[in-house]
């Protein structure tokens, strides 16, 4: 016992029914979340161990959301993953957004002047998450997931984000342990706010196979309001982003069309 004094039975009735409701919302969120970062089914007992809910009470939520089509079971019926709903609901968010609106144009021509993959990305918390891409016509591509959702510190484009940010509040802002995506993933927070400085100097992001093996990234934070939470980025395989020509003409397309769409969206 902690010797604080008992709630009255009415106080502690409208607290549990209130806490009870925030609970509720907060566990369905934390349930949805969890099965939209797995590509494959989860079992009841797989989320049960990872939030860690009374199983009685996550098994009824299970249903309550299959009914509802926010979640789907496999051909068993043991095996949960995300549903249509949800896909609705982030497409409208999609529609409705201006910044990806007006970002698809530009996309689309700079993606045809340097026929590289482009993307566009928003910074979430420690993440960057992927809002529209267009893919290169090269036979060798980068498949782009929108919604795919990448460590800031692991990419070019959360890099432009977090350089408009101070070295305390990325500290702030990232986990207390840097994990590795590849082995080329800068893991040190002294390095990785070394190379910050340098984009803030420049003006831009680079990465070389710090998020996926083979490939390079330029990237530039849209200046439309600060600090900048959306940037534009091209993916480079590096056969292609080795040649001095092609990368100097990548680099270049994706700052005029970064300081174009910046103009664009502008109050």
């Amino acid at each position: 016992m902690d010797g604080s004094a008992a709630p009255t039975a009415s106080a502690s009735t409208g607290s549990a029914a209130s806490t009870g409701a925030v609970k509720s919302a907060d566990r369905t969120i934390e349930l949805l979340e969890l099965l939209a970062g797995y590509s494959e089914p989860l079992t009841l007992s797989e989320i049960h161990r990872e939030l860690a809910y009374p199983k009685s009470s996550l098994f009824v939520l299970l249903r309550t959301l299959v009914a509802r089509g926010w979640v789907e079971t496999d051909r068993r019926g043991t095996g949960y993953s995300i549903g249509v709903r949800a896909l609705l609901v982030g497409t409208s968010y999609l529609d409705r957004d201006p910044v990806i609106r007006a970002a698809t144009r530009v996309l689309e021509e700079l993606r045809t002047e340097v026929n590289e993959t482009v993307h566009l990305a928003r910074l979430d918390g420690a993440d960057v998450v992927y809002l529209a891409s267009r893919e290169s016509a090269h036979h060798l591509r980068l498949t782009s997931r929108v919604g795919r959702r990448v460590p800031a510190y692991a990419t070019a484009l959360g890099k432009a984000l977090l350089s408009g940010r101070t070295d305390a509040e990325v500290d702030a802002l990232l986990p207390a342990k840097l994990e590795p995506l590849t082995p080329q993933t800068v893991t040190d927070r002294d390095a990785l706010f070394a190379e910050l400085a340098l984009v803030r100097e420049r003006g831009y992001a680079t990465e070389r196979g710090q998020n996926t093996p083979g490939l390079g990234c330029f990237a530039v934070a849209l200046e439309y309001r600060l600090p900048p939470i959306d940037a534009i980025s091209c993916s480079v395989p590096y056969a292609r982003l080795d040649d001095p020509g092609h990368a100097g003409q990548t680099l270049d397309a994706v700052r005029r069309h970064a300081g174009q769409l910046s103009f664009l969206l502008r109050p």
